[in-house]
């Protein structure tokens, strides 16, 4: 079996909004909602921070203001014979975004607003149904 480990991040800005991404359905079209957050596996031999950190960059252009907080892990055990280890955190940001070919879209939206958004993630909707006031 293949272990994977990926790092996601909700990303706040100074308007206490956070960012979500639609992804690109050409890139990943068996992906569980077009809706996400920033993120992607990590290259082994590197911090998890130092991936999180590249990720954004590429993603969205942004970095982070200061470390991120774990808010989260998940097994995802979706593809036989893979296993994915995702770390979700929650980190700050400002900034224009700047989005590369993996996603086609994005919005900054309130938590009300994000809870509310069809066609999330269905790893990502576990986890904000969960946090209770981490996030704020």
């Amino acid at each position: 079996m293949e272990l994977q480990v990926g790092v996601k991040v909700l990303l706040k800005n100074r308007e206490g909004k956070y960012l979500i991404l639609r992804r690109s359905r050409i890139k990943y079209p068996n992906a569980s909602g077009s809706w996400t957050i920033v993120g992607g596996r990590i290259n082994p031999g590197d911090s998890l921070l130092k991936n999180l950190k590249r990720e954004i960059k590429e993603e969205t252009g942004l970095d982070l203001n200061k470390n991120p907080r774990l808010v989260a892990a998940q097994d995802i055990l979706r593809v036989e014979g893979k296993h994915i280890v995702r770390l979700t955190y929650i980190g700050e940001t400002d900034g224009e975004v700047k989005l590369n070919e993996e996603n086609t879209d994005f919005k900054w939206v309130t938590l009300d607003e994000l809870k509310g958004t069809k066609d999330l993630d269905e790893y990502f909707k576990e986890i904000l149904n969960n946090l209770n006031g981490v996030a704020q």
